[in-house]
């Protein structure tokens, strides 16, 4: 299949399309991979990356690099580069509510389980990539350390956790669950849903939580 019927969709003629494709560089698209490199230059060795881009922009102005400080904010932003910043480096995962009822601690810190499917520890966390944060739900099987359910998001949705649940859940082939401990060290309207305990009863699984913003409810 050609690119014709997708230009008929699209309503644009098949001309504009190969036109584009033979088109030689902007200036413009010539002058930003000139910059990239000198960019990456004047970022990477000082001190770590922490340069912003007021700072690599005066740098550049120094070394009589003439750039713009828009350009280097968009240049910068392009290739995913950014300084060191105040206050707070990290996301929340969770948002508490105090008025939602919270399961009772039924590990008390000891992650060991004598078979699978007894002992399930369940988190949310979230990670860096050249295209931005992506959040990650997962869910282990503590006797083997095996992760039986996980799912990424570019965003923090209310249903990651209850899909990493569902994937658990069908991992398990079928199999009796009423003997598994669904264990989570958070205490955020993603494990405390409505939706989340319920579908943790129909498969008969027990919910425990531990202790709030505690590093050591989490298996090591």
């Amino acid at each position: 299949m050609g690119v014709e019927p997708i230009c008929r969709v699209l309503q644009f003629a098949p001309s504009t399309y190969y036109a584009t494709r033979c088109r030689p560089p902007s200036a413009r698209q010539v002058t930003d991979e000139a910059l990239k490199p000198e960019i990456l230059r004047v970022h990477e060795p000082n001190c770590e990356g922490v340069y912003g881009a007021k700072k690599v922009w005066k740098q550049l102005n120094r070394e009589k690099v003439d750039v713009a400080h828009c350009t280097v904010r968009r240049l910068m932003k392009d290739e995913g580069l950014s300084g060191a910043r105040r206050g707070r480096q990290f996301k929340l995962t969770t948002i508490s509510d105090e008025n939602q009822h919270r399961p009772s601690d039924l590990v008390d810190r000891q992650f060991v389980a004598s078979a699978p499917n007894h002992l399930w520890v369940a988190d949310l966390t979230y990670v860096k990539t050249h295209t931005g944060w992506v959040y990650v739900a997962f869910i282990i099987d503590v006797f083997s350390r095996f992760i039986v359910g996980w799912q990424i998001s570019t965003s923090l949705r209310s249903d990651l956790a209850i899909d990493a649940l569902e994937m658990a859940i069908y991992s398990r082939n079928g199999r009796d669950l009423s003997h598994v401990i669904h264990h989570s060290d958070s205490q955020g309207v993603q494990y405390l849903s409505i939706r989340y305990t319920e579908r943790l009863g129909e498969a008969e699984i027990v919910a425990s939580v531990g202790s709030r913003g505690d590093s050591y409810d989490c298996p090591r």
